[in-house]
């Protein structure tokens, strides 16, 4: 995905309310920076970070957010308040299995103090 589109990607999230503004600036800052992961942008362009948080009770999506997955570190860093509890070492994790190529579900974890599920996927 090349750089405009990564833009034009950044600006419908807040556009549809999934991030705010401040975020989307700071994604924005990663994408124009190129500094998002340590890995080249050819590497990680092709796939996406998709992070889903369902509500136990009525099953209903909450939060159902698409990022590129050269726009992770930025991603994980604003996405840490979706995971209060998550370790750091479930952060890297989390990068870990992106750097590896895996695909699929990468994290699930639920929060039954505020009644959701967590899932982060890779695709």
């Amino acid at each position: 995905m090349s750089q405009p589109d990564e833009r034009l990607r950044i600006l419908k999230l807040v556009e549809h309310g999934q991030v705010s503004a401040e975020e989307g600036a700071q994604l924005m800052a990663a994408v124009e920076s190129g500094t998002a992961t340590g890995r080249t942008r050819t590497a990680t362009s092709a796939r996406s970070l998709r992070i889903r948080v369902t509500d136990l009770d009525t099953q209903r999506q909450k939060v159902n957010v698409t990022i590129p997955t050269s726009l992770i570190s930025t991603g994980l860093k604003l996405g840490a308040r979706l995971i209060p509890n998550a370790s750091p070492a479930t952060m890297d994790e989390l990068l870990r299995a992106v750097e590896t190529g895996a695909t699929g579900r990468v994290f699930e974890a639920q929060d039954r103090e505020q009644g959701e599920r967590i899932e982060i996927f890779v695709e």
